[in-house]
């Protein structure tokens, strides 16, 4: 049982008025640091805020009357627990998603207020499938698979239909794999259409269960960890989009978590767009993994915009960390009046604005008489901090950076 292009095209009609078409953005910036022309496809800002809200409510839009009767049950990292949500909800059906423990508060708190009975199970998506598959026995519900059921991929593979008709020249589509009903839905569109389409897949070096299984010929579960792309942390692909995958995909890639999030940093403050994990992933891979494209028109797909907060700030503090932005000085000094202003006056001088500052006498390697001061500074580079560094130690200052 697969998907066809016919099914993807009926997709379309049942999602007109529910979904929102989503923008083909062109960036300037990837495409001048990739060496292609990329343009990005905004599922982040689809309606829930991931494309999972196609798959999920043309599935539910297509179940009969008997399979509504008890409801449905779904697991799901995030994204489909909200569509499956919203949709069963439009349709006055009682919904209950499982979702791994380790998901994000928002999507736990956007699920539940579409109106789900959340439950929290084991650490990866494929903990929370078995629980899910537990509890629709007892219960007797409707089970929607976010990725392995033909009418889902043909409610993702609305995607491709709208990128070919705003891009019918597009070359390469570079889509994030988890299970891959997103990949196999747009993959059955995208070559039935147009053959010469190079399709990449993405997935997260954490959790290559597609990757692994397409490079062993058969569907392998990976020992898969956790990953900041949660969205596509799926241990074991399934078997029906192992095999379009296996028929339509033209290479996949890998990436790695600092890659993944400089693509969250790149995007927010340069494209002015949030993307989850999973959503930046394609980033990553057209800026990592794909260096044998030159010139070429290129698609990624941000798949979902869903990222926590909190993620978010360590995303964003890091990468500050990494790009010379942020800097953090440990040094020693005499616990005397007048001392610490001085120091904080170089750093001053030296054009440095200080963020934090901590100040204690009381650590171990620290002598009486002395306390040890750690500044927190917003800089300009990496060379503005060798500057500092420097300018300190021409003061008798002992410098320590981290």
């Amino acid at each position: 049982m697969s998907v066809s292009l016919k099914e993807i095209q009926e997709a379309r009609e049942t999602l007109k008025g529910v979904i929102c078409r989503t923008g083909l953005a062109y960036s300037n910036i990837i495409s001048e640091m990739s060496g292609n022309n990329v343009y990005l496809k905004m599922e982040n800002l689809q309606r829930t805020g991931s494309f999972k809200l196609r798959g999920a409510y043309n599935k539910v839009a297509n179940l009969s009357e008997s399979e509504k009767k008890n409801g449905v049950i779904a697991s799901s990292a995030g994204n489909h627990a909200q569509g499956v949500a919203l949709a069963a909800t439009t349709f006055g059906i009682k919904s209950t998603i499982v979702m791994p423990k380790h998901t994000p508060l928002s999507k736990v708190s956007a699920t539940r207020g579409y109106g789900a009975k959340v439950v929290l199970y084991g650490d990866v998506y494929d903990d929370a499938y078995a629980e899910a598959k537990r509890i629709q026995a007892e219960e007797n519900a409707t089970f929607i698979h976010p990725f392995n059921d033909p009418i889902v991929m043909a409610g993702q593979g609305t995607i491709a239909l709208e990128l070919l008709d705003d891009l019918p020249e597009v070359e390469v589509v570079v889509v994030p794999i988890g299970g891959g009903g997103l990949i196999s839905g747009m993959a059955v569109a995208l070559k039935t259409l147009k053959p010469s389409i190079k399709i990449i897949g993405v997935q997260t070096k954490n959790c290559p269960g597609m990757a692994e299984s397409i490079a062993q010929k058969h569907i392998v579960t990976v020992n898969g960890i956790p990953s900041i792309a949660d969205g596509i942390t799926v241990k074991t692909p399934g078997d029906l989009s192992f095999e379009i995958v296996q028929r339509y995909v033209d290479d996949i890639v890998v990436v790695d978590e600092e890659e993944i999030a400089s693509a969250i940093l790149l995007l927010l403050e340069k494209v002015k767009t949030v993307a989850e994990g999973a959503g930046a992933a394609s980033i990553a891979a057209v800026l990592n993994g794909l260096s044998g494209y030159k010139n070429k028109k290129i698609a990624a797909i941000i798949s979902g915009g869903n990222i926590d907060v909190n993620t978010m700030t360590r995303i964003i503090n890091k990468g500050l960390v990494k790009s010379g932005r942020k800097a953090f000085f440990n040094t020693i000094i005499s616990d005397k009046p007048g001392v610490l202003c001085q120091l904080l006056q170089l750093i001053a001088n030296a054009g440095a604005n200080v963020l934090a500052v901590t100040h204690s006498r009381e650590n171990r390697d620290v002598d009486l008489g002395y306390s040890r001061v750690e500044l927190e500074l917003e800089t300009a580079d990496g060379e503005q901090i060798v500057l500092i560094k420097r300018l300190l130690e021409e003061h008798k200052y002992s410098v320590n950076i981290r």
